[in-house]
């Protein structure tokens, strides 16, 4: 008979399953839940874009297409990064069209990082990166960041955590869980400390479009940093696309040339429908863009001003569509929290040390659903509280 423990990798028997999984696992279970726990926008993806998508497959256009992706898709990603972040990609050798962002991920850290590698990872964050670097024989080193300092990473912080073993930091801005943003002096005083080593970043800048406030800055804006700097992002979030999978990459063509190599064994290339639709997405539909931010927007000043009236205090994101409320004067940890809720009051949200350690004593609420949702499911929040403070 087989022994399976002697077939499975370490890193992957220990791997914990996802914990936003688990509570949407649990939604599903239960008539009549309002689940807040996917950060999944719930706005039909633009119909220039689907119909672009359909046009194409009409002409049988269902082909594999180049591993880097579609040559005029390539050029309107460099053209998208030059107009939003004034950066310069060269279409056929800095740039990779990927499987989601999530594939843009795991090459890149495939690509960097081997046996003994430390990785700092700021958290909170979202849930894939650790597993991903320990799947590559790398040591995760999470860098906490706090509510007091706007959920932003520090010099200080940074410097802190740095070794002769680091080779890589994860800077996942705008950020899932928290809403926190870098601004651009954030970022500057992170290059500075940057500059004397040999340290490379994956800026995960999926959210990049998903501000508030100020307009997105990258981290491959600042004086030096294009050169160890690979950026990540993708149409699911901001040109609601979650299930075209589809998402991109850039970066210096010294290591996007060996990124390249893992894509096209593992994947061939992305999905040809989506990538089409992509282009029309690019080309014509940054307005619907721009119109589902502002109802973010609207109903990021719900939700957040409803948290707050609930006597949970809660942090303004500036970016994404996630509020990261601390449920700390409840007592409750963050995981008996969201049970108790769910199975009281069926409303799913996420526990925030889903995302890190740091993560404990909050959860994670997305507000990529309707207002009439929303209302509903703060209300029965106050229920919820009102009757635990009164056992």
């Amino acid at each position: 008979m087989i022994d399976y423990d002697k077939v499975i990798v370490g890193a992957a028997r220990d791997m914990k399953p996802s914990g936003i999984r688990k509570f949407f696992d649990i939604a599903q279970k239960l008539e009549g839940v309002i689940s807040l726990g996917v950060g999944e926008p719930d706005f039909q993806t633009p119909w220039k874009i689907r119909q672009t998508a359909i046009k194409t497959l009409e002409k049988g256009k269902t082909t594999y297409t180049g591993n880097r992706g579609l040559s005029e898709l390539l050029g309107e990603i460099s053209n998208y990064f030059e107009d939003t972040i004034n950066v310069k990609y060269d279409p056929e050798k800095e740039i990779i069209v990927t499987v989601g962002g999530s594939e843009a991920i795991d090459i890149s850290i495939r690509a960097m990082v081997e046996a003994g590698d430390e990785v700092l990872i700021v958290e909170p964050c979202f849930v894939c990166y650790s597993p991903i670097v320990s799947l590559s024989g790398g040591v995760p080193v999470p860098i906490a960041t706090k509510v007091e300092n706007n959920f932003r990473l520090t010099a200080e912080e940074l410097r802190e955590k740095i070794t002769d073993k680091t080779k890589l930091l994860i800077l996942p801005f705008p950020n899932n869980p928290t809403g926190a943003v870098m601004r651009k002096k954030d970022l500057e005083a992170i290059a500075e400390v940057l500059k004397d080593t040999n340290i490379v970043v994956l800026s995960d800048e999926i959210y990049s479009e998903l501000t508030y406030g100020d307009k997105h800055y990258s981290i491959a804006q600042c004086e030096g940093m294009r050169e160890r700097t690979i950026v990540i992002n993708g149409f699911s979030k901001s040109f609601a696309m979650t299930g075209w999978r589809l998402g991109f990459l850039a970066g210096p063509r010294e290591i996007v040339q060996h990124i390249f190599k893992i894509h096209q064994y593992a994947i061939m290339c992305s999905p040809t429908t989506s990538q089409y639709a992509a282009i029309a997405g690019l080309k014509y539909c940054r307005e619907d863009v721009k119109k589902m931010v502002d109802e973010y927007n609207m109903r990021r000043r719900l939700v957040v001003d409803g948290f707050n009236k609930l006597g949970l205090e809660c942090f303004v994101p500036e970016g994404a569509f996630y509020v990261f409320p601390s449920i700390k004067s409840t007592g409750l940890s963050s995981k008996d929290f969201c049970e108790q809720l769910v199975y009281s009051k069926k409303v799913a949200v996420v526990p925030g040390d889903a995302f890190g350690e740091s993560g404990e004593g909050f959860i994670r609420v997305s507000y990529a659903y309707s207002v009439k949702h929303l209302k509903e499911a703060l209300k029965r929040i106050g229920e919820f509280l009102e009757e635990f403070h009164n056992k």
